[in-house]
């Protein structure tokens, strides 16, 4: 596959708004979890919750589709500079040349919650909550689109935890096959009841800080984030980082638990590699998809125990930001990205005592290193997963 250039991203989490407070998270091993003071219900949990969106409205332009997951979206956007640099690709290319692809798993179904709970007296929606496509999984997809004027495809990719990993390879289809000279790829998931009661009714909410890999992990802790990236043509333009090669499988094994020996995974890993033309040896860091449940992370440790070198590095960095569902993959994909450009390797918050079934990959502690290669996994309910890989920006 010709690389595409990734010209522009950010990321806003519980660990902070954009790439450099990321970053500082990371590096100072600061985690951006706490006790639940989200639901209105008590639900033991921990959760990673981005402050301030309560009193954070869109512009007025835009309040028709004011809600929680698009003010998360809008502070997402308006980070690193990447708007800017967003409008002036769609002044570069022409509107109708830039596309839209979003990842979400809920979208602003928060908001139809509050509907529901503040109805009028007549049983009707209140006038807040009247524009339709708040109610749809597309209203962050045509959110972004209002906001940056584009008329080229756009998509949402709801696949759960997968989402927002999926839409690289998606935008590289529609960029490679002519549809697109650029795209505009990311996610965003908000906390809402469905969501956490929804988690927690499976079993899969840890009432402690998440512990990825840990052998006494016993669930995720869910979070909140908004990604996105900027890819275009030109594998080298300006010395950026590079999408080097993708991959996507669905083995469908059961609506919630992988397969017991990672068959999907191990496809889309597969996938990956032989889009980059590359081989396991040559990854320097994976950023695992790594939950912190108990099946996810023993499927994950013994792939990747099976399919890479001793000396490759590996972590989850869940316990900084939580499990932020549809969004998790852009957030893991900009981890990576900070991993190429910074020269560091995040280890594992909150693991202590790894899983047996980890192999030496695993790092614990935050590692300095410059890995020219990272690779980004992410699995989601249904056996939807998805690998990415990047290249350090300037690599031959």
């Amino acid at each position: 596959m010709p690389p595409l250039a990734v010209t522009a991203h950010t990321a806003t989490s519980a660990a902070g708004r954009g790439v450099a407070a990321l970053s500082a998270a990371l590096r100072e091993r600061r985690s951006g979890l706490r006790r639940n003071d989200f639901t209105r219900t008590a639900l033991e949990c921990w959760i990673g919750r981005v402050d301030g969106l309560e009193q954070a409205p869109l512009p007025a332009g835009y309040a028709s589709l004011d809600c929680r997951n698009n003010r998360l979206a809008w502070a997402g956007l308006t980070q690193d500079g990447f708007l800017e640099q967003a409008l002036a690709a769609v002044q570069r290319y022409g509107a109708g040349r830039v596309a839209i692809v979003l990842g979400t798993s809920t979208a602003s179904i928060g908001a139809t919650e509050e509907g529901y709970r503040e109805l009028a007296d007549d049983g009707v929606f209140l006038p807040a909550y009247r524009d339709f496509v708040l109610h749809t999984p597309h209203s962050l997809v045509t959110f972004v689109q209002r906001v940056l004027g584009a008329r080229g495809p756009a998509c949402t990719v709801a696949t759960a935890c997968s989402s927002s990993a999926k839409v690289f390879a998606q935008a590289e289809r529609l960029i490679r096959l002519g549809w697109a000279d650029a795209a505009v790829v990311g996610g965003v998931d908000t906390l809402c009841d469905s969501v956490l009661f929804g988690f927690n009714a499976l079993q899969l909410v840890s009432p402690q800080p998440c512990r990825p890999f840990d052998a006494g992990r016993n669930g995720i802790s869910i979070g909140e984030a908004a990604g996105f990236a900027l890819l275009e043509r030109g594998g080298n333009a300006a010395g950026a980082a590079q999408l080097l090669g993708w991959g996507e499988s669905s083995d469908a094994h059961h609506m919630s638990s992988p397969h017991p020996q990672g068959r999907g995974a191990r496809q889309a890993i597969a996938g990956a590699l032989q889009r980059a033309g590359l081989d396991a040896a040559d990854i320097g860091y994976i950023n695992l998809h790594g939950t912190a449940t108990p099946a996810n992370d023993a499927v994950e440790a013994a792939v990747v125990a099976d399919l890479f070198p001793a000396q490759t590095r590996a972590s989850s960095t869940k316990g900084w930001t939580g499990h932020t569902l549809g969004a998790a993959g852009i957030v893991e994909a900009v981890a990576c990205l900070i991993a190429l450009e910074q020269g560091f390797i995040p280890g594992t918050l909150n693991c202590s005592e790894p899983d047996p079934l980890c192999g030496p990959q695993l790092a614990l502690d935050n590692e300095a290193a410059a890995p020219q290669v990272a690779l980004s996994s992410s699995f989601g309910f249904g056996g939807n997963n998805a690998a990415l890989i990047f290249g350090r920006g300037g690599r031959a």
